[in-house]
């Protein structure tokens, strides 16, 4: 926390504290702004956990408040388990929280056995007691964190807990991505966040806690805006609001057409108009289209890789045109080497030899790449999926490229090895800049 406080950040600080004089004295040696006291108030909570009576407690949340208040803090002050204690006691330690100094209280559903028309009863009735703010912790036990805490506002709370990808204990607490798109779309309620790096922090979030998202998870999920039944992609295809309630760029999200067994013409269409940069006869895309669904019928999932190669056998030809070909390619690392990627490519007929170090293998044929197009494309995101079969696994790489003007560029290839993936990713990407095929 004394790192996190001399970061220099735009946000406020805070420690979660027991109403206790040694963690308000470890709240003080981290320089915060806020400290957040809590202290359980349920029948409960009091018995087993404190050993406690409420006049106790009370006295106990007064002295911590009224000392924390006095080395210069502002106070957070939260009943815990307060869902699940009686009214009266509940407003009773809030309206002696706000006469001890305390600058914000908050209502917590820590274990998530409220709904939202009890949680909205419950703050409504809070407030017409205090005059201080009031803010919802609410936990998705019952899987109603985020619909509790959208009931809290629309009742007159000022403050909302959340967390990234909606973490936290047990099954975790209310959805940030949720709660700040239910807001806006519904209520249009005003807030600070950056709506289209909702997706970026969720990513980022998941790769340092190792906890993968669900796919179907809302607004962030890797589903969220992707389309495979025919009438859906039709529909989106006509007027994206058929079938999606938000723009996908509005979270930093993009549209994805699902290939399968579901899979339309107009999916097909859609997809080889996009990848060859020009418009394919009909009769060719239901040739397409009709080898797409008996391919899916016999594969657990239908790759970019896999309707290509079904269009360029169906057309005989290929319609993309490689103005960028890696000749060979080789990675080296060790205890006594950085870890290096030497490239060979063509480019237009031209040769070009590029060696670049990376703090990995995979980030050093990255670097190479950047360093041959650095004045025209840089890559921005890399993203691998493994899966397992039978034999080996399969390396999924998709890699989003962009240009100067902004415009990104997705490159897609599945491989036995990572490397050769990463490298054919690339080049795919290239290739469709080369085109100005923007995905």
């Amino acid at each position: 926390m004394k790192r996190i406080s001399r970061l220099g950040l735009k946000a406020k600080t805070a420690c979660l504290a027991r109403c206790a004089k040694v963690d308000i004295d470890a709240c003080i040696d981290t320089d915060v702004d806020r400290a957040h006291l809590f202290i359980a108030t349920s029948d409960v909570h009091l018995k087993y956990k404190l050993q406690m009576g409420v006049d106790e407690a009370l006295e106990a949340a007064i002295r911590a408040i009224e000392y924390a208040k006095a080395h210069g803090f502002e106070v957070e002050f939260t009943c815990e388990d307060g869902t699940r204690t009686p009214l009266n006691r509940l407003i009773k330690f809030y309206k002696a929280a706000e006469e001890a100094g305390a600058d914000i209280i908050t209502v917590a559903d820590t274990v998530g056995t409220t709904e939202p028309n009890a949680m909205f009863y419950l703050v409504s009735k809070i407030k017409e007691s205090v005059k201080i703010p009031i803010s919802v912790h609410c936990h998705n036990d019952f899987g109603l964190a985020v619909a509790n805490t959208i009931a809290g506002v629309l009742a007159g709370a000022e403050q909302v807990h959340v967390t990234v990808n909606g973490l936290g204990e047990r099954a975790g607490n209310a959805s940030l991505e949720q709660v700040v798109m239910a807001l806006t779309a519904f209520y249009g309620i005003k807030h600070n966040i950056k709506l289209n790096k909702l997706y970026e922090v969720s990513k980022l979030v998941e790769k340092y806690s190792m906890i993968k998202l669900p796919p179907n998870y809302p607004i962030v999920g890797e589903n969220a805006f992707a389309h495979e039944a025919g009438i859906h992609v039709h529909g989106v295809l006509s007027n994206p609001i058929s079938y999606e309630p938000i723009k996908p760029d509005l979270v930093g999200q993009r549209r994805r057409i699902v290939l399968g067994k579901h899979t339309g013409r107009h999916a097909i269409e859609f997809f080889l108009k996009t990848y060859f940069g020009r418009d394919v006869p009909r009769d060719i895309i239901l040739k397409v289209t009709e080898k797409v669904k008996e391919l899916a019928s016999k594969k657990k999932k239908v790759t970019e890789g896999d309707v290509i190669g079904i269009a360029k056998s169906i057309l005989g030809i290929s319609m993309l045109r490689e103005n960028v070909k890696v000749k060979e390619f080789t990675v080296m690392t060790g205890s006594n080497i950085s870890p290096t990627a030497i490239m060979k490519l063509e480019i237009n007929g031209r040769e070009v030899i590029v060696a670049e170090v990376g703090i990995n293998t995979i980030d050093a044929l990255i670097r190479a790449i950047n360093k041959v197009f650095g004045n025209e494309t840089i890559v921005k995101s890399y993203r691998l999926n493994v899966t397992t079969g039978d034999n080996d696994a399969l390396y999924m790489v998709e890699v989003i490229v962009e240009d100067t003007k902004g415009r990104s560029i997705r490159g897609l290839a599945i491989h036995n090895d990572i490397a050769k993936a990463t490298v054919e990713a690339l080049s795919d990407a290239i290739n469709k800049f080369y085109m100005g095929i923007i995905a």
